[in-house]
């Protein structure tokens, strides 16, 4: 067992890349914050879940800077079954998709699905996702059927999945699916990108020479509640837009033209009445009315572009996306 009690930044990919120096074939990246209450039952049906492959098998538990009993559980569940259990420890709470990019850079497997923990996808339709792989895809989606969680998030994520493919071009039926499996290769190219927010699904289409999709059952969440907030979500979903495309710019750049256009048209159109008519004695709601929309549409590009140059800012910098604390796991 090895095991690093001092923080260490880590942003590389460690495992050899040659597929035929490591004897995993799958690699199980879960990311892992305050699941205390769902973990048990994770385990329960997982490990034979993966048993019944037939494979030589990884699970690679990220647990991103957990308050509450997990990391104790990860480490007990590691000592029942360190042949096929790595835990990775963060020093504090990064994030899900950066907690799946410190997976990648560790995991050993040939092919690397990841999951949720909180038993939504569940862990017996691994099989669906390789069978997928077999037919030669190099990345393979998931598409939720009768998604069991709230109406407003049903709703907000069939509209941010039509937004996502008009800005961005990125065909995916079902944006906020954690469960997909991605060849080594696919893997690799996301390992070499340094950018400090990403999203992941979105990355691997790009990089995906044969991407597919597959439905899968949905669950209710076993225990606990999501992490995902309604701002959050925005959060995430602004993040995607933000990250793949340019269009939200170049779309306020043509909406800046054309009120631009029309503001010089209403200003020589009131002019003209001036000197044709005489002083109006009303209109002055509809100015300050037509003002306050001009200043609006203004904030709102003085923010898009900052949230631009936000990006960049983070860039720049070139911090670690993670900090690692310790990693459970036993040597070949």
């Amino acid at each position: 067992m090895n095991m690093n009690d001092t923080p260490q930044v880590d942003d590389g990919w460690h495992p050899l890349a040659d597929p035929q120096a490591s004897p995993t074939e799958l690699s199980v990246v879960i990311p892992v914050y305050n699941e205390e209450a769902v973990l048990a039952a994770l385990f329960e049906r997982l490990y034979p879940a993966l048993d019944a492959l037939g494979l030589r098998y990884e699970i690679v538990f990220i647990d991103d800077g957990s308050r509450d009993r997990s990391t104790a559980i990860l480490g007990t569940q590691f000592e029942l079954r360190p042949d096929v259990t790595r835990v990775i420890l963060l020093n504090g709470n990064f994030g899900q998709h950066r907690a799946i990019l410190a997976g990648f850079a560790h995991c050993r497997g040939e092919r690397v699905l990841t999951l949720d923990a909180d038993l939504q996808n569940p862990p017996e339709e691994i099989p669906r996702l390789l069978a997928a792989m077999d037919q030669g895809h190099d990345c393979v989606g998931t598409v939720r059927r009768d998604r069991q969680d709230s109406a407003w998030r049903r709703w907000a994520s069939r509209a941010m999945n039509r937004l996502r493919h008009r800005l961005t071009g990125i065909e995916m039926n079902d944006q906020g699916s954690m469960m997909r499996a991605y060849s080594r290769r696919v893997v690799g190219l996301i390992n070499q990108c340094n950018e400090m927010n990403t999203f992941i699904p979105a990355l691997a289409h790009q990089f995906a020479e044969s991407p597919t999709e597959v439905e899968i059952a949905h669950e209710a969440r076993h225990a606990g509640e999501s992490k995902y907030s309604f701002y959050r979500l925005v959060r995430l979903n602004f993040d995607l837009v933000t990250g793949f495309s340019l269009v939200p710019l170049q779309a306020f750049s043509m909406l800046g033209i054309v009120v631009s256009m029309l503001s010089g048209a209403l200003f020589v159109l009131l002019a003209g009445r001036r000197l044709l008519l005489g002083p109006e004695e009303g209109g002055t709601f509809t100015l300050f009315a037509l003002l306050f929309l001009l200043m609006g549409l203004a904030l709102f590009g003085i923010g898009l572009l900052g949230e631009y140059i936000g990006r960049i800012y983070q860039e720049v910098r070139s911090r670690p996306r993670y900090l690692i604390s310790a990693i459970l796991e036993r040597k070949p």
